[in-house]
């Protein structure tokens, strides 16, 4: 059995495994597989078998797909602490529908389903845990779909500043995703999300710091618009 190094900081920037306490993460670290591949290195393809998740741990994966002429159209790329894959751990009999190649030598940390699946059956506890987890994914999907067909594009990024505040127990916190991922999670665009933001700091709710800080400075205010 390898060391687990601290696989377990990198364990822990995957939603599923996030709030887990730290003797689950070291358990589950036992069954990573560390690999260093050069640059080019094509981790999957599309119709491989999807039974892995990959987390970087340093270097740079690309994930693209392929158009009938052989054109490359890039979908996202991986910087050290992206994974991709982690349902691979619990859907059985699906297929990559895209490419995974390393842009530079990269570090990757693998988890095979049948090798986590072993594991759980091993330490019950830690499934139950993982089930919990993603019971409380899965209420927030539901809660976001509602969201989005329910509340304007206002309301839905107030809510959405105050529920991150609240997770981060501080009036003074960072954005979790760029303007563009926050734009796709709340179905809207980055230009209107500017526009929000700016908006909300006019009327004196919060103030824009670099770095994509947020201060809340009127909590009321955001719960109203």
């Amino acid at each position: 059995m390898h060391s687990t190094h601290d696989y377990t900081a990198c364990l822990s920037l995957v939603p599923i495994f996030e709030a887990l306490p730290h003797a689950d993460l070291k358990t589950i670290a036992t069954v990573i597989r560390p690999t260093k591949q050069p640059r080019g290195t094509i981790l999957y393809q599309a119709t491989d078998l999807a039974d892995t998740l990959y987390i970087v741990d340093s270097g740079q994966v690309k994930i693209y797909q392929l158009a009938a002429n052989g054109r490359e159209q890039l979908l996202h790329l991986l910087n050290p602490g992206d994974f991709d894959g982690e349902y691979a751990l619990f859907k059985e009999n699906q297929a990559h529908q895209s490419y995974a190649e390393t842009l530079t030598e990269a570090t990757v940390c693998e988890i095979r389903r049948q090798d986590f699946q072993k594991l759980l059956l091993d330490y019950p506890s830690i499934a139950l845990r993982i089930l919990n987890v993603l019971a409380k994914r899965i209420q927030l999907l539901e809660q976001q779909t509602t969201r989005v067909t329910t509340e304007s594009i206002e309301t839905r990024l107030a809510l959405y500043l105050l529920d991150t505040a609240d997770a981060d127990k501080t009036d003074e916190f960072k954005l979790p995703m760029k303007k563009k991922e926050l734009a796709t999670y709340l179905g809207t665009t980055p230009e209107t999300i500017s526009r929000k933001l700016t908006a909300f700091e006019e009327a004196g709710y919060i103030k824009q710091i670099p770095q994509r800080m947020i201060q809340i400075r009127n909590r009321d205010g955001l719960l109203f618009v």
